[in-house]
């Protein structure tokens, strides 16, 4: 009986190609070169599995052109680049990888909102290129963290985190805006308070961003979302690209309507809007919330227990389910 072929999309460590390769025909891309969609769908003809990142899509087409596929595996906790109604419809199982990068991303986040907060890398480029002559009284003063409200859009996992470190670390009195508020038990030890939209946009000294992407988020934070947060906020964005118009927040970096903008992940990316390249006030990195060696070693080991148990009659443990 020949064994079930999967396609690994990106670089993994090949100890995990390895381990892989006791279950199946592995085809790995070690050379990590990003696909097109004509290429991708191209290594995938045959496949019954696809280990994937955020990077690779897997929409109704190129599901239709491949129809041996059984399970899509991504190692990444958001999954809106699988159309998960179409692989659903399709009998085919979707995973992601969630609780394991909950709190290297909160670290992250939370490192981005200070250094926001901070002009943490305004300070370090104003150095680097010599213009640091003298100490003045006003030299790159922020705005504080500690004792200040933290705002928290999309109160998951990764959330909940975001809000210990600012209450139990550094004193912030926490606000949070979901769909709905959490039980009790959730908030009470967190002193968190569940507001409106608006309440959270107009109250929090440190707004961040952390909900899923999904289209009824796109551009959730926008001109209008924009106008109603204090002129001295910080805007901190670890969740999807498109959850902020990129091009209404530079006109507010611009125009000092906000304080600053910390972001890891943009619309379009790699490529972002060149106006936040040109404004002083934002932190930029290349989302790598996630980025610790151990965070991705573990992800990658719950995308392959998802895979090998999806193909070998096993219980994923971390399916996707709609």
């Amino acid at each position: 009986m020949s064994r079930p072929s999967i396609l690994v999309a990106r670089y993994v460590l090949p100890e995990l190609i390895d381990r892989l390769s006791q279950h199946f025909d592995v085809d790995a891309n070690q050379e990590d070169r990003v696909f097109t969609q004509p290429e991708l769908i191209a290594r995938l003809q045959g496949k019954a599995g696809a280990f994937i990142t955020a990077n690779e899509k897997i929409d109704a087409a190129l599901l239709d052109a491949c129809p041996g596929l059984r399970a899509v595996c991504t190692m990444a906790v958001g999954y809106n680049n699988i159309d998960v109604a179409a692989c659903t419809a399709r009998g085919i199982l979707v995973s992601n990888t969630p609780d394991v990068l909950t709190e290297s991303t909160a670290d992250f986040g939370f490192a981005l909102m200070m250094a926001a907060a901070r002009r943490v890398t305004e300070s370090e480029r104003f150095l680097r290129d010599g213009r640091w002559t003298h100490w003045t009284y006003s030299l790159m003063n922020g705005v504080d963290v500690y004792g200040k409200t933290l705002g928290i859009f999309g109160m998951g996992r990764i959330g909940q985190a975001i809000a210990r470190r600012g209450a139990f670390g550094f004193g912030m009195k926490v606000i949070y805006h979901n769909r709905s508020p959490l039980p009790a038990a959730i908030e009470t030890p967190l002193g968190a308070r569940w507001v409106d939209k608006d309440t959270l946009l107009r109250e929090a000294d440190h707004l961040v961003l952390v909900v899923p992407y999904s289209p009824v988020v796109h551009h959730a934070i926008g001109v209008d979302e924009l106008a109603l947060m204090k002129p001295t906020a910080t805007l901190t964005n670890i969740a999807r690209g498109g959850v902020v118009d990129d091009a209404a927040l530079v006109e507010a970096l611009r125009h000092g309507r906000i304080g600053a903008a910390a972001l890891d992940v943009y619309e379009g990316e790699p490529k972002l809007n060149p106006g936040l390249l040109e404004v002083p006030n934002v932190v930029l990195t290349p989302h790598i919330a996630s980025a610790t060696g151990a965070t991705r070693k573990a992800m990658a080991d719950l995308a392959a227990d998802n895979l090998i148990a999806a193909l070998t009659g096993g219980t994923p443990p971390t399916p996707v389910r709609l």
